[in-house]
């Protein structure tokens, strides 16, 4: 009797499993037509016209000044609106302004590099904003250089005419 029950348990299950698998077609009243398409999102009259897209340090000592700026100037019709600036490490920190710059106002974008960091620079900082002209992408480039090593302790030759160690004999 057990056996009886269990085994046709299992076949309801096996057939409502196998009937819920049937496939739905677009307009059989189940709600599964194709989404509609969003909107386009509106396009901004807002643009961002910089000076520079990179800034070369050439030369820099290692813990010297890594900081620059990057002007730019809105040259479109409604108030440009910067979203986000992302450097492409922690070494690299960019300072965007946080209020919507005017048409035809400029601001300017501060970056500072980590100068304790001996060697080649190579790094990117991304501007996101509501532009019709898209991303920027700045670049800033150099070479760090480190630091003449000082002596703890320099060496300085015994004064003529100073005692020196004799040797007991």
């Amino acid at each position: 009797m057990k056996k009886l029950i269990f085994t046709l348990g299992l076949v309801a299950g096996l057939s409502a499993l196998t009937f819920a698998q049937e496939g739905h077609s677009t307009g059989d009243g189940h709600g599964h037509e194709a989404p509609a398409q969003a909107p386009a999102a509106p396009t901004s009259n807002a643009d961002i016209k910089m000076d520079k897209l990179t800034h070369d340090y050439g030369n820099i000592m290692q813990g010297g000044n890594g900081e620059c700026e990057f002007k730019f100037t809105n040259n479109g019709k409604e108030p440009l609106v910067i979203t986000n600036c992302q450097g492409s490490c922690g070494c690299t920190v960019p300072q965007c302004p946080k209020d919507p710059i005017l048409p035809g106002k400029s601001s300017v974008i501060k970056v500072k590099y980590d100068t304790n960091r001996v060697g080649g620079i190579y790094k990117t900082v991304t501007v996101n904003s509501n532009a019709k002209s898209g991303n920027v992408v700045l670049t800033i480039k150099g070479n760090v250089e480190a630091k003449p090593v000082e002596e703890a302790f320099p060496q300085t030759p015994t004064p003529a005419g100073a005692p020196t160690e004799q040797k007991k004999g």
